[in-house]
């Protein structure tokens, strides 16, 4: 018998991810793309490394008792691409078991990084759509799997045409980087089509951690000293002055979408700004509408606005704290419409019990105040209100 992690609450998590092979894209690559993005890790990214554990965790699949033990309680077992499940969708689907999660966004890792480092847009757009068709493959498993698709938006035309492709395939969700559209605001006219789209489709945007986010100038970094080794003892990944810039880029992104009038057009456009934390999002809204004040009298887009800058965000977007931050705080400070729920699934910062924390954190608030951030925010995000209304009058 299977014991469920969630206990019968309910529980939307809106942050998981898969955990990329090396030869993740290869299927879905031809010609000169195929030669340039069939290994998803070079040796300098520690390749060898990863290579081996993926091998190990593909090892566990003919050994019964090992994955009878990974699956005991796979969110306090290993992580990464040993994680139960991080790559090997049928391995997933029983981690969602034992999970009990209703739905779970799947976001890529490092498969992302044929797309960062494309040098042109024709690679970049072929690297997107190789990885949106290996995702999307992995979700195929589940219908609780729910593709998160990646599509640049250097160029407006192609953007959309990716997010159309991505879609028709069956993608729940559209990410991209939370820098700017290459050299264009995301409020720029030209995306208007691509708004409308997502609107008109209900599909969700979504901003995460990695491309775009902001990290510590290297000029900081130069201080007299040793670098230190990342959060997981290596080097590629975030350390403690890199944390502390995750949200400069998300809020950039927010300020032009609100300052540009993207959430006036589409009062229906939704979004997620997922594992970017969320304790700046109460003093954010703050300084949105002090901003208006300050410079409404002179600036006319600011007094053609029909909502405070604020008003729009919590109509619009959702936001994921980090399991060791205080939700029940935040939810005091602002909105409880504002937050949700997330794992990380399986990489290592989710922690070893997410609801857990997240339990605590949220202990005296009323138990319609917790569904909220557990299940119904996701939901709003996703449409999913609507969705059922429309099947309902069917």
């Amino acid at each position: 018998m299977i014991v469920v992690y969630t206990k019968g609450r309910i529980v939307n998590d809106a942050d998981a991810h898969t955990m990329e092979t090396q030869n993740w894209l290869a299927p879905y690559l031809e010609g000169e793309y195929k030669e340039l993005y069939s290994e998803v890790y070079s040796k300098r990214e520690g390749g060898e490394r990863i290579t081996q554990m993926i091998d190990m965790a593909k090892a566990r699949k003919t050994d019964p008792e090992a994955r009878a033990k990974a699956l005991e309680n796979p969110i306090e077992g290993a992580k990464g691409w040993l994680g139960y499940g991080g790559f090997d969708k049928d391995e997933r689907v029983e981690a969602l078991d034992w999970l009990g999660f209703e739905n779970q966004l799947v976001f890529p890792t490092f498969g992302l990084g044929a797309i960062t480092k494309a040098e042109t847009d024709d690679q970049r757009y072929a690297a997107a759509r190789a990885l949106n068709m290996a995702q999307q493959d992995f979700c195929d498993a589940d219908p609780r799997l729910q593709c998160v698709a990646f599509t640049p938006l250097d160029d407006p035309d192609r953007a959309l045409e990716e997010a159309k492709f991505a879609i028709e395939k069956g993608a729940a969700a559209v990410m991209f980087s939370a820098g700017p559209a290459g050299d264009k605001s995301p409020g720029h006219a030209a995306f208007d089509p691509f708004w409308q789209y997502l609107q008109d489709r209900q599909i969700p945007f979504m901003l995460h951690i990695g491309p775009g986010t902001k990290v510590q100038p290297s000029k900081f970094k130069n201080n007299g000293r040793e670098r230190a080794p990342d959060l997981h003892g290596g080097g590629e990944n975030l350390r403690f002055p890199d944390f502390l810039c995750l949200w400069y880029a998300p809020q950039e992104f927010l300020t032009a979408m609100v300052y540009d009038g993207v959430f006036q057009r589409f009062p229906d456009l939704r979004g997620g700004v997922i594992e970017s934390g969320a304790g700046w999002v109460p003093e954010f809204l703050r300084m949105l509408d002090h901003g208006w004040y300050s410079f409404n009298r002179t600036d006319p887009y600011l007094k053609d606005m029909d909502q405070m800058p604020s008003e729009y965000i919590k109509r619009a977007i959702r936001f994921t704290p980090f399991p060791n931050e205080d939700v029940g705080r935040m939810i005091k400070d602002s909105s409880p419409e504002l937050y949700m729920f997330s794992s990380d699934y399986p990489h290592p910062e989710g922690t070893k019990d997410p609801l857990g924390k997240f339990e605590t954190s949220l202990e005296g608030l009323d138990e319609g105040v917790k569904d909220m951030f557990f299940r119904t925010n996701y939901d709003h995000m996703m449409f999913r209100e609507s969705q059922a209304v429309a099947e309902a009058a069917e």
